[in-house]
Protein backbone atom coordinates (compact mmCIF):
# COMPACT_ATOMS: atom_id res chain seq x y z
CA UNK A 1 0.00 0.00 0.00
CA UNK A 2 1.58 3.22 -0.82
CA UNK A 3 1.60 6.05 2.02
CA UNK A 4 -0.87 8.93 0.81
CA UNK A 5 1.86 11.35 2.86
CA UNK A 6 5.22 10.54 1.06
CA UNK A 7 4.67 7.83 -1.53
CA UNK A 8 6.47 5.07 0.07
CA UNK A 9 5.32 1.98 -0.38
CA UNK A 10 6.00 -0.27 2.64
CA UNK A 11 4.07 -0.06 5.60
CA UNK A 12 2.77 -2.08 8.92
CA UNK A 13 -0.97 -3.16 10.24
CA UNK A 14 -1.21 -1.65 13.63
CA UNK A 15 -5.04 -2.47 13.80
CA UNK A 16 -7.47 -4.32 11.65
CA UNK A 17 -11.23 -4.56 12.08
CA UNK A 18 -14.40 -5.74 10.61
CA UNK A 19 -17.43 -3.29 10.19
CA UNK A 20 -20.03 -4.63 11.87
CA UNK A 21 -21.94 -5.65 8.72
CA UNK A 22 -18.62 -7.78 8.11
CA UNK A 23 -18.36 -6.72 4.50
CA UNK A 24 -15.68 -4.45 5.21
CA UNK A 25 -12.38 -4.23 6.91
CA UNK A 26 -10.96 -1.31 8.54
CA UNK A 27 -7.02 -1.56 8.68
CA UNK A 28 -4.88 1.37 10.17
CA UNK A 29 -1.37 1.33 8.73
CA UNK A 30 1.94 3.34 9.69
CA UNK A 31 4.44 4.30 6.74
CA UNK A 32 7.64 2.73 7.42
CA UNK A 33 9.64 5.72 6.20
CA UNK A 34 7.45 9.01 7.44
CA UNK A 35 5.89 6.77 10.10
CA UNK A 36 2.89 8.49 9.73
CA UNK A 37 -0.15 6.76 10.04
CA UNK A 38 -3.54 6.18 7.42
CA UNK A 39 -6.39 4.00 7.00
CA UNK A 40 -7.58 1.76 4.35
CA UNK A 41 -10.73 -0.09 3.53
CA UNK A 42 -10.86 -3.41 1.90
CA UNK A 43 -14.09 -5.15 0.38
CA UNK A 44 -14.63 -8.24 -1.66
CA UNK A 45 -14.58 -7.16 -5.18
CA UNK A 46 -18.61 -8.26 -6.73
CA UNK A 47 -20.25 -6.73 -9.52
CA UNK A 48 -20.20 -3.49 -10.07
CA UNK A 49 -23.66 -1.21 -10.25
CA UNK A 50 -24.28 0.62 -12.63
CA UNK A 51 -25.41 4.41 -12.90
CA UNK A 52 -27.82 5.53 -15.55
CA UNK A 53 -27.01 9.10 -15.93
CA UNK A 54 -29.72 11.77 -16.88
CA UNK A 55 -28.39 12.20 -20.56
CA UNK A 56 -28.59 8.32 -20.69
CA UNK A 57 -25.18 7.32 -20.05
CA UNK A 58 -24.31 4.63 -17.90
CA UNK A 59 -21.19 4.97 -15.11
CA UNK A 60 -20.03 2.29 -12.22
CA UNK A 61 -21.34 3.39 -9.03
CA UNK A 62 -18.67 5.59 -7.18
CA UNK A 63 -18.82 5.94 -3.15
CA UNK A 64 -16.70 8.57 -3.13
CA UNK A 65 -18.81 10.55 -5.71
CA UNK A 66 -21.63 10.49 -3.13
CA UNK A 67 -19.46 11.23 -0.20
CA UNK A 68 -18.17 14.35 -2.03
CA UNK A 69 -21.14 15.47 -2.32
CA UNK A 70 -22.15 15.20 1.01
CA UNK A 71 -19.28 17.00 2.45
CA UNK A 72 -19.63 20.40 0.30
CA UNK A 73 -23.65 20.36 1.15
CA UNK A 74 -22.43 19.74 5.06
CA UNK A 75 -19.44 22.22 4.64
CA UNK A 76 -19.12 24.11 7.77
CA UNK A 77 -21.93 22.16 9.15
CA UNK A 78 -21.72 20.49 12.74
CA UNK A 79 -21.67 17.12 11.21
CA UNK A 80 -19.29 14.47 11.67
CA UNK A 81 -18.04 12.71 9.41
CA UNK A 82 -18.37 9.37 10.77
CA UNK A 83 -22.26 10.53 10.31
CA UNK A 84 -21.50 11.34 6.90
CA UNK A 85 -20.04 7.33 6.35
CA UNK A 86 -22.96 5.71 7.91
CA UNK A 87 -25.13 8.11 5.29
CA UNK A 88 -23.22 6.67 2.31
CA UNK A 89 -22.85 3.15 3.95
CA UNK A 90 -26.97 2.96 3.92
CA UNK A 91 -27.41 4.15 0.63
CA UNK A 92 -25.06 1.64 -0.61
CA UNK A 93 -26.61 -1.26 1.62
CA UNK A 94 -29.67 0.02 -0.36
CA UNK A 95 -28.05 -0.44 -3.93
CA UNK A 96 -27.30 -4.49 -2.63
CA UNK A 97 -30.52 -4.64 -1.90
CA UNK A 98 -31.34 -3.84 -5.12
CA UNK A 99 -31.79 -7.00 -7.28
CA UNK A 100 -31.51 -4.68 -10.30
CA UNK A 101 -28.01 -3.92 -10.88
CA UNK A 102 -28.49 -0.27 -12.44
CA UNK A 103 -30.21 2.57 -10.73
CA UNK A 104 -30.48 6.45 -11.73
CA UNK A 105 -29.17 9.22 -10.40
CA UNK A 106 -32.81 10.10 -9.32
CA UNK A 107 -32.79 7.52 -7.30
CA UNK A 108 -29.59 7.63 -5.49
CA UNK A 109 -29.95 11.18 -5.21
CA UNK A 110 -33.57 10.81 -3.43
CA UNK A 111 -32.12 7.95 -1.28
CA UNK A 112 -29.11 10.42 -0.22
CA UNK A 113 -31.79 13.45 0.50
CA UNK A 114 -33.93 11.38 2.41
CA UNK A 115 -31.38 10.38 4.71
CA UNK A 116 -29.86 13.87 4.71
CA UNK A 117 -32.75 15.41 5.76
CA UNK A 118 -33.32 13.70 9.47
CA UNK A 119 -29.37 14.56 9.91
CA UNK A 120 -29.30 18.41 9.11
CA UNK A 121 -32.05 20.71 7.10
CA UNK A 122 -29.33 23.23 5.80
CA UNK A 123 -27.17 20.41 4.39
CA UNK A 124 -30.44 18.49 3.16
CA UNK A 125 -31.46 22.55 1.24
CA UNK A 126 -27.58 22.76 0.03
CA UNK A 127 -27.69 19.25 -1.67
CA UNK A 128 -31.23 19.70 -2.70
CA UNK A 129 -30.19 22.93 -4.64
CA UNK A 130 -27.42 21.33 -6.45
CA UNK A 131 -29.14 17.96 -6.98
CA UNK A 132 -32.41 19.53 -8.17
CA UNK A 133 -30.66 21.84 -10.40
CA UNK A 134 -32.81 25.18 -8.93
CA UNK A 135 -32.88 27.55 -11.74
CA UNK A 136 -34.82 30.32 -9.97
CA UNK A 137 -35.66 31.65 -6.43
CA UNK A 138 -38.91 30.02 -6.57
CA UNK A 139 -37.79 26.66 -7.09
CA UNK A 140 -35.61 27.39 -4.06
CA UNK A 141 -38.60 28.70 -2.06
CA UNK A 142 -41.02 26.01 -3.02
CA UNK A 143 -38.40 23.41 -1.80
CA UNK A 144 -38.04 25.13 1.54
CA UNK A 145 -41.88 25.41 1.80
CA UNK A 146 -42.43 21.66 1.56
CA UNK A 147 -39.55 21.36 4.60
CA UNK A 148 -41.63 23.09 6.61
CA UNK A 149 -44.90 21.75 5.94
CA UNK A 150 -43.17 18.26 6.66
CA UNK A 151 -41.52 19.27 9.56
CA UNK A 152 -45.12 20.17 11.40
Amino acid sequence: MMCPFCGHKEDRVIDSRESKEGDLIRRRRECLKCTRRFTTYERSDEIPYMVVKRDGRREKFDRQKVLEGLLKACEKRPIPMAKLADLVDEVETRLAENPEREISTREIGELVMTRLRAVDKIAYVRFASVYRDFQDVEAFLLELKELLQRKS
